[in-house]
C-alpha cells in the first residue's frame, strides 16, 4: 500500500502557542505563517497534526 503525501501549510501564527506546539511546527519544517512543507503520511506526522492542527492547512495528495 502506498503511502500518501501531505501538503503542510502554516496559517496561523505560533502567538500564544505552548512550547510544546513550537517545538511540533519546527519538527515538521514550519515556523513561519505561509511557509510549506511536504511529508509522507505517517503515523508519526499524524500524532503531529493532532498537535497543531489548529495552526496548520493540510491537503493529502496520493502518492504514485
Amino acid at each position: 500500500m502506498a503511502s500518501s503525501k501531505l501538503h503542510l501549510r502554516q496559517v496561523r501564527s505560533t502567538i500564544g502557542a505552548t512550547r510544546r506546539q513550537q517545538d511540533t511546527l519546527r519538527a515538521l519544517g514550519l515556523g513561519r505563517i505561509g511557509k510549506t512543507a511536504e511529508h509522507e503520511q505517517s503515523p508519526a506526522i499524524d500524532g503531529m497534526l493532532v498537535v497543531v492542527g489548529h495552526l496548520v492547512e493540510c491537503r493529502r495528495e496520493a502518492a504514485e
